[in-house]
């Protein structure tokens, strides 16, 4: 195995270099921290993803979930994984101190997240389902079902799930069937199924308490009509005893890649008896179950980030150490091979893969800011990180997701045949990677997401405040002769953005929304590499001030570096938003006019 999945050098330079992240301690609600208490986080984050998550990362692959007596087996140092990091803390680490958390910033929680992930994803996903759906209840849930639940979720003990697909809703949440009877006691009775639900099942922990989305019997049609519940698979009884729930494991999934985490198929209610207890008010579900699907998707791409990450690292590694071949010009056979990471391409491979993880770390790591910054801050300062949050998250959930595969494509074609064997890591990170796309919310939905609402939500106010975030950066790298050059690409690219923008809209009025968003994706595809060369040029301000400043020697090579991925982004990468624009600009409605059956034989 590789003998490094991320950079610790790298990471600190984002948070601290290019977004100060210590500047939040100078808010009171995060006035208990400072420099040293993050890096003593940081620090002990990467111990715990070297001991306990990096070492079992192939083996989790290898030794897949299995159903065996209705209930899912897992890895048995699942169980191990989820009591450290309740225990330690990691599972509440952004929750306030009057919740008894460790109430952190959430840059500092994401890029531990980035950690544990970066070593093993599956290991990593069980503790974050526990805190997305125990901030659910703590949020929307009250009091009783706070204290019934969360604080043995928050220990590692119970897990928590989100539960929303079903078998023929998929995506289309309007049209879930799981039902809940009221009852004359303080429950419904839910009977439905659900699929796909990430750690729905398992051994490792002793309940499994699922944030459920249903119907009460009655309800409006569509998603006005949903709400959200607590659905334990072994309810609480008198005296604490814990019974089953008439929720039953229908089936697990055998999947491509992220083998080490159960994806299941529930059933509930077959014996008309399983138990759900309402989150706030009816018909608001699916307001509440958004807070942490947003969360997640900003997560997926913290995840896709972590692989690529990771997969990057171990290419770099191979590139080094493997001797192949002679330069080019170099006849002579006597001469001695020398390390591939010499040949210009393997080296436009690895600058490939560079420039797509950092930006994209920077991305995720601005995101999280902007939470930040919305907990510290109110009234229309809270607005601004709020609009610039919804802009971005179908941004920083979808380009890593799929960028991140075909980075880690081109690692393993830096292996050679070798990528392709289970010898090396870089097949099951592009198996592992694969799923990033679909999790979540597919690229389809989160490119209709960006175009057909976050572009014009409150007559364009999210996307007039992000052209004004990128413009300041493009005023400050004007100034910097190294970087001005950069700085006009990206000016011209922006505005290239808005006139684009402007067209489809007119497309929209003219042609309807079938054809305005016929090619959303691409939009998001398009729209997706100028934030990374804006986060680029984020990145680039700051290196070139280090190099003026005439930074100290074992530093120098880390900001060159930096400055060539930069360079390679303006020069391969942001010039593909040309080749976008020209099929966007032609409003044709191939694939709206395009009949199914033009394609059969």
């Amino acid at each position: 195995m590789a003998k490094k999945y991320f950079s610790d050098r790298n990471l600190k330079f984002l948070l601290y270099e290019v977004f100060d992240t210590e500047a939040l301690t100078r808010y009171e609600y995060y006035g208990d921290h400072n420099r040293k208490t993050f890096d003593l986080v940081l620090d002990s984050a990467g111990k715990i993803a070297k001991d306990l998550l990096w070492p079992i990362f192939e083996e989790m692959d290898r030794r897949p979930p299995e159903l065996s007596d209705g209930t899912i087996k897992v890895h048995p140092d699942v169980r191990k994984i989820l009591r450290e990091f309740g225990e330690g803390g990691w599972i509440s680490t952004i929750v306030p101190y009057d919740l008894d958390g460790e109430q952190l910033p959430h840059v500092i929680a994401y890029a531990c997240q980035f950690i544990f992930m970066a070593a093993n994803y599956s290991g990593a996903t069980y503790s974050g389902l526990c805190d997305g759906a125990a901030r659910l209840i703590e949020n929307f849930g009250g009091k009783a079902l706070y204290e019934r639940y969360v604080p043995n979720m928050r220990a590692g003990i119970w897990q928590g799930t989100m539960a929303l697909t079903e078998p023929e809703a998929g995506s289309s949440l309007a049209d879930i069937t799981t039902i809940a009877a009221p009852t004359k006691k303080d429950h419904y009775l839910i009977k439905g199924q659900k699929i796909f639900i990430s750690a729905g099942d398992h051994d490792a922990a002793d309940n499994v308490v699922h944030l459920l989305l249903a119907k009460i019997e009655g309800a409006p049609s569509g998603v006005r009509g949903i709400s959200l519940f607590v659905v334990p698979k072994k309810r609480i009884e008198d005296g604490g005893r814990l019974v089953p729930n008439d929720v039953s494991t229908s089936g697990v999934y055998h999947k491509l890649g992220y083998r080490g985490c159960p994806i299941a198929q529930l059933s509930f209610g077959d014996r008309d008896d399983c138990r759900g207890w309402l989150v706030g008010e009816p018909h608001q579900g699916l307001r509440y179950m958004f807070q942490m699907m947003n969360e997640a998707r900003i997560g997926v791409g913290l995840g896709a980030i972590a692989m690529a990450t990771a997969a990057y690292y171990a290419s770099l590694e191979y590139a080094r150490e493997r001797k192949q071949g002679r330069r080019i010009g170099q006849k002579d056979p006597n001469l001695p091979p020398v390390p591939i990471i010499e040949h210009a391409d393997v080296k436009r491979m690895l600058l490939f893969q560079r420039a797509v993880v950092e930006g994209s770390l920077s991305l995720a790591i601005q995101c999280s800011q902007y939470v930040d910054l919305m907990t510290v801050s109110g009234g229309a300062e809270k607005q601004k990180y709020s609009l610039l949050l919804d802009l971005l998250t179908p941004v920083v959930k979808s380009y890593p997701s799929e960028m991140g595969i075909q980075s880690i494509s081109q690692g393993l074609q830096c292996f050679g045949g070798s990528g392709f064997c289970d010898d090396y890591p870089l097949e099951q990170y592009y198996r592992d990677c694969r799923i990033h796309p679909i999790h979540e919310g597919t690229t389809g939905i989160q490119g209709a997401d960006l175009l057909g609402r976050k572009i014009i939500m409150y007559e364009g106010k999210a996307y007039e405040l992000y052209l004004d975030e990128v413009g300041r950066a493009i005023v400050d790298a004007s100034d910097v002769p190294a970087l001005s050059a950069y700085a006009r690409q990206l000016a011209d690219a922006v505005e290239a953005l808005k006139t684009l923008t402007e067209q489809l809209q007119a497309v929209a009025m003219e042609k309807g929304a079938e054809v305005y968003l016929a090619d959303a994706t691409l939009y998001l595809e398009y729209f997706g590499i100028i934030c990374i060369a804006w986060q680029w040029l984020l990145q680039g301000l700051v290196v070139q001030k280090a190099l003026d400043g005439k930074c100290r020697k074992k530093d120098e090579r880390f900001y060159r570096g930096k400055f060539a991925a930069m360079q390679y982004f303006y020069a391969y990468e942001l010039p593909k938003t040309m080749g976008l624009a020209a099929r966007l600009k032609n409003a044709d409605g191939l694939t709206v006019s395009l009949q199914p059956e033009w394609f059969d034989d």
